[in-house]
């Protein structure tokens, strides 16, 4: 009982995660969160991350990837990308 009440906890709170970064602001792209500025550039990485983590895959369709709060679904390759380009930008 106990650990189903911890496993629980702890899948909501991966669940919810980005989207507790993400509170106010409504992305539809990758590139969107990039270019966000009220954004840290860990938090950013982290709702990346989230985004291409196979906890957000689209079933049936493994290439891409669906986060909550977001209104459309996205290739891998388009958070990839969005993720160099952060790395990019932090050595600038």
């Amino acid at each position: 009982m106990e650990n189903d009440i911890l496993n629980e906890a702890v899948d909501r709170a991966f669940t919810l995660g980005p989207a507790v970064l993400m509170q106010g602001m409504h992305f539809r792209r990758p590139s969107d969160v990039v270019a966000a500025r009220s954004i840290s550039q860990d938090d950013k990485r982290a709702i990346l991350a989230a985004w291409a983590s196979d906890l957000y895959a689209v079933d049936s369709k493994p290439a891409l990837r669906c986060l909550p709060g977001t209104t459309e679904t996205v290739s891998i390759d388009e958070v990839q990308a969005a993720l160099r380009e952060l790395d990019r930008r932090g050595l600038s």
